[in-house]
């Protein structure tokens, strides 16, 4: 089974991530758990790896750049999260969040190709569940 854990917030972007990792994994077991937002997703994916449920986790989300540093925290918040998940699970965790300057770049990195975000991140999944470590 592997977890994919998609954030609410830019919900549109985010399914569309959500679109291309369910085509990339097509075949696999997945269970989907929505977080309100990209800031969640680190604690979660830690839930996900201590729960021995998963063989996997994929995170999906998208933080768009406004007018206030919130951006710039929320970045390094939720990539030093995952990372720090990551490094200390024995399950590949991974990290698909976009983290765009504007909408328009969001939504290129989430439409139906294969130029998705979370189509990438499902290929990469299976490539590294496939590794004999």
């Amino acid at each position: 089974m592997i977890a994919v854990i998609t954030s609410e917030f830019n919900k549109e972007i985010v399914n569309g991530l959500l679109d291309g990792c369910k085509k990339s994994l097509r075949g696999h077991d997945i269970d989907i758990i929505k977080v309100p937002g990209a800031f969640e997703l680190p604690s979660t994916a830690k839930q996900c790896v201590d729960s021995s449920k998963y063989k996997a986790v994929i995170t999906l989300g998208c933080v768009i750049r406004g007018e206030t540093d919130h951006y710039d925290y929320i970045c390094k918040a939720v990539s030093n999260g995952i990372m720090d998940v990551s490094i200390e699970s024995n399950i590949p965790v991974l990290f698909g969040v976009l983290t765009c300057q504007n909408s328009e770049l969001a939504f290129e990195r989430s439409r139906d190709n294969d130029f998705n975000k979370g189509f990438e991140v499902g290929n990469a999944a299976k490539k590294l569940l496939a590794l004999d470590l």
